[in-house]
């Protein structure tokens, strides 16, 4: 029996490929957005379609990922959307346009939704034990934070490695042999898990869900983008009422016990609702600094794509850190980690604000970049804990599933949202212009991080008790 439970701790890093590689791709794309834009001739819309077009294919089958895991097992599953989102990755590579490098990225980004949901219900299937459910998440919040390493550092240097092959394209090619090698580990060393059986897929759900998510996101990302046209407000108006058809049907469905796409009684949990709109927030003004600054920093301040990609170590190492630490200091003090680093956030960017500029020195860049990852390790690979820890095991898949989805709503609107404000405040693309830009976006993320500290605020008491019983160091 302590040989089974061993052997798990070396499961996970094969489950803990699919964050791996999921993440690796967003540092990669946001490093290389210049050298991708000069590349292929892409307009600011279009580039930024790069980034929302992946989140958004992510976005609309994550529930369905996560279920489909339930229905036909989770190592089936998680081996397919390995499998597609290594071709996927092929298919970008190897684009001539940016309208096929768009839907390639799509593509990229369904096969996600397939393989990350997999990644965190095996982690709830596998670690049932409170404290080592807790730990195991906890590692892949470090994951999380290799993966920005790595991201950075290839992003840079590929981007500007002259072969026969241009530099961007190895940024998807590199998946390749990283894919195939997991795709062995998890056909070798991955258990399967057991199926709900007797049970039919909500094919009539699944197709409101997509279609509802998909109005809904792509309205936003390319409404702002044109000005907002008719046919933005009407797709974003349709949408709209597609999830709340959605929603009543899958009301109506889990009253009945008729085994609904999503239950809906998952959401009768206050702490569950909080911990989502938690991470509907913090995720917004996450994804959109990292796209910001690595945009500023190589346009307004003129470094290279590989210096951009040096500046972003320490920021990943002190995250790294930072979550290592936190893991102790929750057992005591609670929610209050959180908070305090959200406060450390807040910090960082009130002096970006006033200290970023081409007249800074670049360690004092590099440092208050570091000092964002230092107070984000804090909060973000535990923003999972709050919202899973209360779910019982029977909807491991479903809410690995709607955190997921909250997490790429999130960034998509995080993009469209805030990076609209950054694009629309650049101006004639001067050094001032983009300062102006990034003090724009900077202040829209700290309006969000208020937001994020009043739902932490809201949450029950009885949350910091379960803290304490359920987080542990990685000693």
């Amino acid at each position: 029996m302590t040989g089974k439970k061993d052997a798990r701790w070396w499961v996970l890093l094969v489950i803990l490929t699919a964050p791996l590689l999921y993440v690796i791709d967003i540092f990669i794309i946001n490093i290389a957005i210049p050298t991708i834009k000069s590349g292929l001739g892409a307009t600011q819309g279009e580039i930024q379609l790069v980034i929302a077009g992946y989140l958004l294919g992510s976005a609309c089958f994550l529930i369905i990922g996560g279920r489909a895991g339930d229905y036909l097992g989770r190592k089936k599953v998680f081996f397919w959307g390995m499998l597609c989102f290594t071709v996927a990755s092929c298919l970008c590579g190897a684009v001539q346009t940016m309208l096929q490098l768009n839907i390639a990225r799509f593509l990229q980004g369904v096969s996600s939704a397939f393989m990350v949901t997999q990644s965190i219900a095996l982690i709830q299937d596998l670690f049932p034990e409170p404290r080592e459910r807790a730990r195991a998440i906890g590692w892949y919040g470090i994951t999380l934070s290799i993966a920005a390493i790595i991201g950075q550092i290839l992003g840079g240097y590929l981007a500007e490695t002259r072969t026969v092959i241009e530099g961007w394209r190895l940024i998807f090619f590199i998946n390749v042999p990283v894919g195939c090698l997991a795709l062995w580990a998890i056909r070798k060393f991955l258990p399967e898990t057991e199926r709900q059986t007797g049970v039919r897929f909500d094919y009539p759900g699944a197709l409101l869900l997509t279609g509802g998510l998909g109005c809904c996101i792509y309205s936003i990302t390319e409404g702002r983008e044109q000005g907002w046209p008719l046919w933005s407000l009407v797709a974003l108006v349709a949408g709209s009422a597609v999830m709340t058809v959605f929603f009543v049907r899958q009301k109506r469905k889990s009253a009945a016990g008729s085994h609904p796409l999503m239950d809906t009684q998952l959401f009768r949990d206050r702490h569950f609702n909080i911990g989502l709109l938690a991470v509907l927030f913090h995720f917004m003004f996450h994804t959109a600094y990292l796209l910001m600054v690595a945009v500023y920093l190589q346009n307004g301040l003129g470094i290279t794509a590989l210096e951009c990609g040096l500046y972003f170590i320490p920021h990943a190492v002190l995250f790294m850190g930072s979550s290592v630490l936190a893991s102790k200091w929750l057992v005591t003090y609670g929610k209050k980690v959180l908070l305090g680093g959200l406060f450390i956030i807040f910090a960082s960017f009130v002096l970006q604000m006033q200290m970023f500029s081409t007249h800074s020195m670049p360690v004092l860049n590099i440092a208050l970049i570091g000092l964002y990852g230092l107070g984000n390790g804090m909060v973000l690979p535990f923003l999972l804990n709050i919202v899973l820890d209360s779910i019982p095991p029977r909807h491991a898949g479903l809410s690995a599933g709607i955190f997921s989805t909250f997490q790429q709503i999130a960034s998509a609107l995080g993009i469209s949202i805030i990076g609209g404000i950054f694009y629309n405040s650049v101006g004639s693309g001067s050094a001032a212009g983009y300062k102006l830009a990034l003090d724009n976006g900077l202040a829209a993320g700290i309006v969000c991080m208020a937001i994020v500290a009043g739902m932490l605020m809201a949450l029950p008491a009885g949350v910091r008790k379960e803290a304490r019983a359920n987080v542990v160091s990685f000693e």
